[in-house]
């Protein structure tokens, strides 16, 4: 196995710097705003989208985490997880949430996530916000807010490292050996080509 590093922890930095741009500009504002974090990498992620929504507009947004494992629609076929503990204290009915996660793949997790959030009420808006969307989506379901994007072939690996888990802020994209990496890297700059 091989890893390539996709994104440093100053990239990292500076697009969660510039979703929160986003993110203000959409609502126009901060009212009436929970930020949701998804166990549990995305707890994290909202907690740092919640301080720079704090610096630039001094206005502290509540955030609330989480935890998906009995929504999965997958429960059976993968191993039991640790239970994190879900924190909505302030509610979300009539409010705009940005629910938040690492990575966006087959958009499972986001379903999960949804099917769980009516749980605790009726939001007035979901959006989404992920820091690295890596394509190959099973269900229609797409953010809002993107920290990058990265195409994948669906045999890779993704790697989020987040210093408060990992100690560390960095993506990887791990490689298996059999794939020729620089067939794949020139894939990927076509890709970029076609987004530009």
């Amino acid at each position: 196995m091989q890893e390539r590093l996709i994104m440093t922890q100053e990239d990292v930095r500076r697009a969660l710097a510039r979703v929160a741009h986003e993110i203000l500009e959409r609502n126009r504002g901060t009212d009436d705003l929970i930020i949701v974090g998804i166990h549990t990498r995305g707890v994290y992620l909202a907690r740092r989208l919640a301080a720079n929504l704090m610096e630039f507009e001094g206005v502290e947004v509540p955030v609330a985490t989480l935890d998906i494992s009995f929504y999965r629609d997958d429960l059976r076929a993968r191993a039991p997880s640790k239970i994190q503990p879900t924190d909505i204290p302030m509610g979300i009915q009539d409010k705009r949430v940005i629910l938040v996660d690492d990575v966006l793949y087959t958009g499972r997790t986001v379903r999960a996530a949804l099917d769980a959030l009516v749980d605790f009420g009726r939001p007035a808006q979901v959006q989404l916000a992920i820091l690295l969307d890596r394509g190959h989506r099973e269900l229609p379901i797409r953010a809002d807010y993107v920290g990058q994007n990265l195409p994948t072939a669906i045999g890779e690996r993704v790697k989020v490292r987040l210093i408060e888990t990992d100690g560390i802020d960095e993506v990887a994209l791990v490689i298996d050996d059999e794939i020729e990496e620089e067939e794949l890297f020139e894939d990927l700059d076509l890709e970029e080509d076609d987004d530009e």
